[in-house]
């Protein structure tokens, strides 16, 4: 299983992508989820995958050295847009899927996969986008600021409640490490390290890019405090009214 989550502020984006992959209970291994194409001062761009992990490298191979059934050059670090980057990943995934999913097929294993695609290029806008298993996709708006791949459900709610397209770029790489933290406590086929790639709008080259182990400081702080927060702020709702009333009529029954 995996976990990956990029967020699109008016100040850039935040990438998180956790790093286990499991093929049953005894077969884990750690695999790095999030790429980076960068050529500062022309573009940045992140691709974060999840899904069978043979076609996710595959198509990785294709973004970096060229799609196998076209016959121009190009890479995630030669088109002209971000639309064209995802659209890239979109055929490549195609490719990856047809060329080899007869044969998956006939060894029982799923050949989907999904990617989070995202930064930008010089004299264009910053954009997102999730690319799905058929190669289509969406794209992060105002309205939605923030997409996710992978175990997505645990790490939603956080997301819902905090997270608007104003919000500075230091709060967004805190959510998204609760969101993570409460998918890794929540599911044991996602764990650290964590990457995580923050870019600023206009910037044209990565500004941070951090792997963050299970025991470092500020997580394991940051996951501490936020399960005593929740803790503490449960205990001072009030109970329902109706509830207590009842109850309080049981207890005085003879």
């Amino acid at each position: 299983m995996t976990y990956c989550l990029g967020i699109r502020l008016n100040d850039g984006i935040v990438f998180a992508a956790e790093s286990r992959t499991n093929a049953g209970v005894d077969n884990i291994s750690m695999y790095r989820k999030l790429f980076t194409f960068e050529k500062p001062g022309d573009r940045n761009i992140c691709v974060m995958t999840a899904g069978n992990l043979a076609v996710t490298q595959a198509v990785v191979s294709q973004l970096e050295e060229g799609l196998d059934d076209e016959d121009d050059d190009d890479t995630l670090y030669t088109v002209s847009s971000m639309s064209d980057a995802t659209k890239m990943v979109g055929r490549a995934l195609r490719n990856v899927r047809a060329r080899d999913e007869v044969f998956l097929k006939a060894d029982d294993a799923d050949s989907s996969a999904s990617f989070i695609v995202g930064g930008q290029i010089a004299g264009r806008r910053m954009r997102l986008f999730l690319v799905y298993s058929a190669g289509n996709y969406i794209e992060a708006t105002d309205d939605t600021p923030y997409l996710q791949i992978g175990e997505s459900k645990y790490g939603k709610p956080i997301l819902e409640r905090v997270v608007t397209p104003q919000m500075d770029l230091a709060q967004a790489a805190k959510c998204a490490l609760v969101s993570l933290d409460s998918t890794i406590r929540s599911n044991v086929a996602v764990a650290p390290p964590i990457d995580m790639v923050v870019i600023r709008t206009d910037d044209c080259r990565i500004a941070v890019e951090q792997r963050i182990q299970a025991d470092d400081e500020y997580y394991t702080d940051i996951s501490k405090n936020w399960g005593e927060g929740l803790r503490n702020l449960f205990d001072s709702l009030p109970a329902p009214s109706w509830l207590e009333d009842d109850m309080g009529n049981q207890n005085g029954c003879p």
